[in-house]
């Protein structure tokens, strides 16, 4: 996946985390915290592959 693809992957997921943490349920807010994160990741991954190319 290229630098595109990562960084709105990675919108999508922080986005649902998000939503997520909304619950009053823990599970699916500690699911949320995790998804959150994970979104993070894949945006840093993308901006990474901006700046370095999308061959890495």
């Amino acid at each position: 996946m290229g630098e595109l693809g990562d960084k709105i992957k990675g919108n999508l997921n922080e986005m649902a985390g998000k939503v997520k943490q909304l619950s009053d349920d823990p599970k699916t807010k500690a699911e949320g915290e995790a998804q959150e994160a994970q979104g993070k990741a894949e945006q840093l991954k993308g901006k990474v592959k901006g700046v370095l190319g999308d061959d890495i």
